[in-house]
């Protein structure tokens, strides 16, 4: 009676023969699966710039405040392709909108106006001939630190009165403030700012996250009063935006309240769409969520050609390793070994090179996140945990389905026939 053998022992000499014949063939092995180390490598890379975009969204919705509706009278919110020319015929939206809606909407506790500055030429701020440049210059109403919960380093937010009497004060981020003032302190200095000069009155806290492409996007702000900016830049009334602050868990209502009264401020008809956009957190995530998902798409059909091509290969070298191997497998097959011993052995050599290439396609695509970070800082980028275990989990899959028939083949062969195999 043969004595039954250990499953285990059979499996670790499987994967030892395995590696043995990858070590034996490193260059035929490595070119064998590049498929599958740039199908990895794409579908990691992607996932890493999306996770740490969304990622960063979030941060700066909620920083924004959850309990926020943002009014436009084009579309807000991540997007793709361009806007049509019916957009951009739409009336923007008045400080007015805003009153209208704190008198008339129970739900809403405050309103801010917020809109960026267009001006042409030279838009960085200059300090004793240093400059900051690409700075994110916003006019706002004076309530714009409670409606966003916006924090000061130090100084002072502007007043209604300042608004009102449209004086050329200035709030800065952190980002600016080191520029230009290094370690000293910025308050009651004068900047100038298409070619006016403003008195620094404030430093924003330095922001953790922020934006779409990171945390200079809030830092490098500059808040100047809504009705100074129109002064300065007359086209910034067609940029407004309200921020609206709902009621603490209202938001969902409080949406209804507001369109009804946008639309009546507006003399829209009952049966006409809505000139304008409503965007609350959960809308903006769903919005880049849906962009997302389409280049998910994409990227899964980049790598998936790339796998096909690697599985193919490994395919076709492991039917090559058969024939190679016909007297090593006679050989085997007379000593006792069983088909399924057979098949497990070149499944396992499948599975190692694919696995192999995913590893490959792992590290690939880390240091190409690590190199996009440090060449574009703005960019975000981060690795999520299932993006690995799916790559990996891809690039063995691979190696199973297209190792089976190599490994079947190699059991089906006749230990006779094999032994004369020359």
């Amino acid at each position: 009676m043969t004595r039954p053998r250990n499953r285990s022992f059979v499996t670790a000499e499987a994967l030892r023969m395995a590696l043995e014949n990858v070590r034996a063939h490193k260059l035929r092995s490595f070119l064998t699966v590049v498929g599958v180390v740039i199908g990895v490598s794409v579908v990691i890379v992607i996932s890493s710039v999306l996770t740490g975009m969304r990622k960063n969204i979030v941060q700066s919705i909620e920083e924004y405040g959850t309990n926020n509706i943002f009014a436009f009278h084009l579309s807000t919110g991540p997007r793709l392709g361009p806007r049509d020319r019916a957009e951009f015929r739409r009336k923007p939206l008045r400080p007015e909108d805003g009153v209208a809606l704190v008198a008339n909407a129970p739900l809403v506790e405050d309103v801010a106006n917020s809109a960026g500055l267009w001006i042409p030429g030279d838009s960085s701020i200059h300090f004793k001939g240093e400059k900051f440049r690409g700075p994110q210059i916003e006019g706002v109403s004076a309530n714009y630190p409670e409606v966003v919960t916006l924090e000061l380093r130090e100084g002072r937010f502007f007043s209604r009165e300042d608004d009102l009497a449209r004086r050329n004060v200035i709030v800065i981020g952190s980002s600016i403030a080191e520029a230009l003032f290094l370690n000293r302190t910025a308050l009651g200095s004068e900047v100038e700012l298409a070619g006016q000069p403003f008195k620094v009155i404030g430093v924003l806290e330095k922001k953790k996250s922020g934006g779409l492409m990171g945390e200079e996007d809030q830092n490098g702000q500059a808040l100047i009063p809504y009705r100074t900016a129109r002064k300065i830049a007359p086209r910034t009334s067609e940029w407004l935006m309200l921020i609206i602050k709902a009621k603490s868990g209202m938001v969902k209502p409080a949406l209804d309240q507001v369109e009804e009264v946008l639309r009546r401020q507006r003399k829209l008809r009952a049966n006409a769409e809505s000139n304008f956009d409503l965007s609350t957190a959960d809308r903006i995530i769903e919005q880049f969520d849906d962009i997302t998902a389409g280049v998910g798409m994409v990227a899964i059909a980049i790598s998936s050609v790339g796998l096909m091509v690697g599985g193919i290969g490994v395919m076709n070298i492991m039917l090559v390793s058969v024939t190679e191997r016909t007297q090593e497998i006679g050989v085997r097959k007379a000593l006792g070994a069983r088909k399924g011993d057979i098949v497990r052995q070149f499944l396992f050599e499948a599975v190692t090179l694919t696995f192999l290439g995913g590893m490959l396609g792992l590290m690939l695509a880390t240091a190409v996140s690590w190199l996009l970070r440090a060449l574009i800082p703005e960019l975000p980028t981060e690795i999520p945990m299932w993006a690995v275990v799916a790559g990996l989990a891809t690039s063995i899959g691979v190696g199973l389905g297209f190792g089976v028939w190599p490994a079947k083949r190699a059991a089906a062969l006749d230990p006779v026939e094999a032994l004369r195999w020359e």
